[in-house]
């Protein structure tokens, strides 16, 4: 049955070439679809914890919840015993602190409402690989009175490196204190929002500006996104309750899992159109062929088969040639991901952000293994659904077709 399903298939040429076809570039579009969709995926998440959130962040318990209204009530005393203890953790490359508070921003002639993190220069500047400096540089451990900007802060301040500008903000004792500082950045995150309100100062320096040794925050940098539940799960274990908390990145940002939801669901739909149009585009295929082999299938019957054994022989050739054609297209998917991979899609910034991007398309297995039943499974049943009747055609009908 399956050598002569193969000599069908090489004897019509040219039906099978178009089926073939089909098959391959619905499987190839599937492939490239789930694969940019992928790096949306894997982009947007590298940008959300490498300009913002780190993998990981470690608060006093309270803080999430009511930290913007008591800022200095939940606040993380002697933090360097408990970093001490994480760098020992397998997967952590790093523990830096953050102190987190608002102020005001005065460049001599207007003020702007901004929110300060003092961080530690050198480890974030190495970490947070997806804030761009647009102007100027990043801070460095020697900029004990330097300061970086967003994007929007310098656009609605008229301000530029080389610039002066004041931080003005209340101690952890209620007094108010100003420091000045000299801006030797302007950055640009992937988040709009956060680029019009931010500044960033050294955290030595935030700790003299608020009168404080204690810290907000500390974020956590891993090997791998791959660590973070098995760390939160040693912080909940030893770590957290009464005292601590913490928060991953994922639960820090509510747009990423919006935006992983929209994909989904787009590409979800995408894979049920292409299914239904291989679907047909087979069934309209395979139809056409069994209707001028009635006659052929005439003699098979005379001779002894039965319209079951004709049935199946077709159902034998629609498998191997959905088998075929979806190989192909597994193999002209990765090959066009390939292709355009290496060279990258120019993409406009995504919602909500400053920053466009290149994008590529990511050899997905899943995707891989759910286009190529995708291609087979609709052969399949194109089948199924076109080549049952005309097996069932009487065979004195069937013969006739010969003449």
């Amino acid at each position: 049955m399956f050598k002569l399903a193969l000599r069908n298939l090489f004897r019509q040429k040219v039906r099978t070439l178009i089926t073939l076809t089909t098959i391959m570039f619905g499987v190839a579009a599937v492939i490239i679809a789930g694969g940019f969709v992928e790096d949306v995926y894997a982009q947007l998440r590298d940008a959300t914890i490498k300009s913002r959130y780190g993998y990981i962040q470690l608060y006093k318990a309270g803080y999430y919840e009511h930290g913007q209204r008591e800022p200095y009530t939940y606040m993380v005393e002697a933090p360097q015993k408990l970093i001490t203890e994480f760098e020992r953790l397998p997967g952590v490359h790093d523990v830096f602190q953050r102190l987190n508070f608002s102020a005001m921003l005065n460049n001599t002639k207007t003020d702007r409402s901004v929110i300060v993190e003092g961080i530690e220069p050198a480890p974030e500047a190495e970490f947070a690989t997806f804030l761009s400096i647009i102007a100027g540089r990043h801070l460095t451990a020697d900029d004990a009175y330097g300061i970086v900007i967003g994007e929007g802060v310098a656009v609605a301040l008229d301000l530029a490196p080389g610039d002066y500008v004041n931080v003005i903000a209340n101690t952890t004792y209620g007094s108010m204190n100003s420091l000045e500082f000299e801006v030797v950045g302007v950055f640009q995150s992937f988040s709009r929002e956060f680029d019009a309100r931010a500044v960033r100062i050294p955290l030595d320096t935030a700790k003299e500006l608020l009168d404080t040794t204690a810290v907000h925050a500390l974020v956590f940098a891993l090997e791998d996104v791959s660590h973070v539940e098995p760390i939160m799960q040693w912080l909940e274990r030893y770590i957290l309750g009464s005292a601590y908390e913490a928060k991953s990145w994922l639960e820090l940002d509510d747009f990423y899992p919006k935006t992983v939801q929209m994909y989904q669901s787009q590409f979800g739909v995408l894979q049920l159109i292409i299914l239904v149009i291989v679907l047909m585009s087979v069934a309209n295929s395979v139809s056409m062929t069994a209707n001028e082999r009635i006659g052929e299938f005439g003699t098979l019957r005379a001779i002894g088969r039965t319209s079951t054994d004709v049935f199946r022989l077709l159902l034998t050739e629609n498998t191997v040639l959905g088998l075929l054609g979806a190989t192909a297209g597994v193999a002209l998917g990765i090959g066009v991901a390939l292709a355009i991979s290496a060279v990258g899609l120019p993409m406009p910034p995504p919602p909500n952000a400053n920053v466009g991007y290149t994008a590529y398309i990511r050899i997905v297995p899943l995707a891989c293994v759910s286009a190529f039943f995708i291609g087979l499974i609709a052969t399949v049943v194109s089948a199924l659904l076109t080549c049952r009747k005309p097996t069932r055609i009487p065979i004195a009908d069937a013969l006739r077709q010969n003449i």
